[in-house]
């Protein structure tokens, strides 16, 4: 056993889910999300400095008890943290661990706020780009937005792509980070796009994954054509089958890069671990159908401010626990406990 498993807590997966992709799928569509009464969210539009927009869904918690009074409610806004959290690919504030973080954020008495990227709030957005696993300068504007709109500390998690993103901030900024968020964390994130990039493309990750994928994300494509003519290749997009084939006509030379390859090879985060500066969680699953267990970090790749956590089991952003349906709270509550401690 390495030694970047030693200090992993555990992560218990009932035995009537075996497998990472059991692990990946069931929660997504079945296990419980929230307790209680259902979670509201409050949306802002932010107006970014290119003439586009980004859509927050803020929380809307009830005020907790013990702030009964107008000065005691605003002393509470003060000090309480506000967790930000990055949702990953096609993702948003309704995806199953952006509901199982804001249930866990409400009962903490936390604030809590999802930015989504660029598309991703159920309606176009105006300019030509979209968004990326290694699109940190959009993370760090957005932070910046929501860290002046809060006077507590800020803790920010990334989910799967929105991990990869939160870390490239975080390699890219360095000790200036910490002016912005005390800690982060990035959730079940391919730290090697291009490991991961094939992996989806292969076998039953290419059947269902890969086809779940495009399904949304050619048509928004397409409306991004309609929208700027010329952007890209109409037909060519129609054409492709995996996520690759998206990237090299899509993704990468709208964002600047000269193709797939040259995208997950500068966008990736773990080849600049070390320059990380903050406390920084890394979470994931062993048995994760998306992340090759081979491509995982070690404990050297990273700086004395990087833990590793990679359970054995939990699949791609899953961690279900207890009785059927099962529940999704378990790992948001250790996440949580563990940002709250470098607060």
């Amino acid at each position: 056993m390495n030694d970047a498993r030693l200090h992993t807590p555990s992560f218990a997966t009932p035995r009537w889910l075996p497998g990472g992709q059991a692990q990946t799928i069931w929660p997504a569509l079945f296990a419980r999300r929230h307790n209680g009464p259902a979670l509201n969210f409050r949306r802002q539009r932010l107006s970014t400095p290119d003439g586009d927009f980004i859509d927050v869904d803020w929380l809307d918690a009830p005020r907790p008890a013990a702030a009964t009074a107008p000065a005691a409610a605003a002393s509470h806004q003060q000090r309480q943290p506000l967790l930000v959290l990055f949702h990953g690919l096609e993702g948003s504030s309704q995806s199953h661990y952006a509901q199982a973080f804001a249930d866990v954020a409400r009962a903490r008495g936390w604030a809590f706020a999802i930015p989504h990227f660029r598309g991703c709030s159920g309606e176009l957005n105006l300019a030509p780009r979209a968004y990326h696993s290694g699109d940190f300068e959009e993370i760090g504007w957005m932070l910046s937005q929501l860290k002046a709109a809060h006077d507590g500390p800020l803790l920010a998690v990334g989910v799967s792509l929105g991990g990869n993103a939160l870390l490239r901030w975080a390699e890219e900024n360095g000790q200036s980070a910490a002016a912005t968020a005390r800690a982060v964390c990035a959730i079940c994130s391919p730290l090697d796009l291009a490991a991961s990039g094939h992996a989806i493309g292969q076998g039953f990750n290419r059947l269902v994954y890969t086809r779940m994928f495009l399904r949304t994300m050619v048509p928004k494509a397409l409306r991004k054509l309609k929208q700027h003519p010329g952007l890209f290749d109409g037909e060519r997009l129609r054409a492709v089958r995996d996520l690759y084939e998206f990237d090299n006509l899509f993704t990468a030379p709208l964002h600047g890069f000269r193709n797939t390859e040259d995208y997950w090879a500068r966008a990736s985060a773990k080849p600049q671990l070390r320059r990380i500066q903050i406390p920084a969680l890394l979470l994931n699953a062993r048995n994760d159908p998306f992340v090759p267990v081979a491509s995982l970090p070690q404990q050297k790749d990273g700086s004395q401010f990087v833990t590793l956590w990679q359970p054995e089991h939990g699949g791609h952003v899953g961690f279900t626990q207890g009785r059927p349906p099962g529940q999704l709270f378990g790992m948001p509550q250790q996440v949580c406990d563990w940002l709250m401690k470098k607060i």
